[in-house]
């Protein structure tokens, strides 16, 4: 029982640890699970023992297993292998973007990726996003319009970008057919 009290008093740490990781505040991690920001704030200060599904969605937006928030025994892995026909899907808050999981998760590593696909005419919102580290992107079908810094980039199929996401950024898919992108996350270190 005592290892059973000991997971869930760190799981506020842990979760409040990996948002600092993604260098996200409360409200970016609400937005990309689906709560709200001032129940993640009370889970982060031990204010509140999450629901399995709060922790879930906490877990699938910050890119960790539910695992990972209660059992420290996760061995770290130097390889991760992700078969085709094995992918996860990544949550997403943008509407007209799939995700699917093509790396290993952050911790053991310093990159995430994912492939991309984009619906015609979707975009990421009405306000630029800025957070620590890098993107790289490579458009596989389509196109792609990137605005970084205030600059706009227009990429077509085999076309890539790459930039550090301190920069205010917004992407788009201004056509009338879906894109695909191969879309790396790079943390700061």
């Amino acid at each position: 029982m005592a290892s059973v009290e000991q997971a869930v008093s760190e799981l506020g740490g842990k979760v409040a640890s990996a948002r600092a990781e993604r260098g996200w505040s409360l409200q970016q991690l609400a937005d990309r699970s689906g709560l709200s920001p001032a129940a993640i704030h009370k889970v982060e200060k031990r204010g509140m023992t999450p629901t399995i599904t709060s922790l879930m969605k906490i877990a699938a937006a910050l890119g960790k297993s539910v695992s990972y928030f209660i059992d420290e025994s996760e061995p770290l892995r130097p390889v991760t292998h992700i078969r085709a026909a094995e992918r996860s899907l990544l949550y997403t808050s943008k509407k007209g973007l799939t995700l699917e999981n093509i790396s290993g998760r952050y911790g053991p590593f310093f990159v995430a990726g994912a492939e991309a696909h984009v619906d015609p005419n979707a975009d990421s919102g009405p306000h630029p996003m800025v957070h620590p580290g890098e993107e790289l992107v490579v458009v596989l079908e389509g196109s792609m319009r990137f605005e970084v810094g205030g600059e706009p980039y227009e990429l077509d199929t085999g076309d890539a970008l790459h930039f550090r996401t301190t920069l205010p950024h917004s992407w788009s898919n201004p056509s009338t057919v879906p894109a695909r992108a191969i879309w790396l996350a790079i943390r700061s270190s």
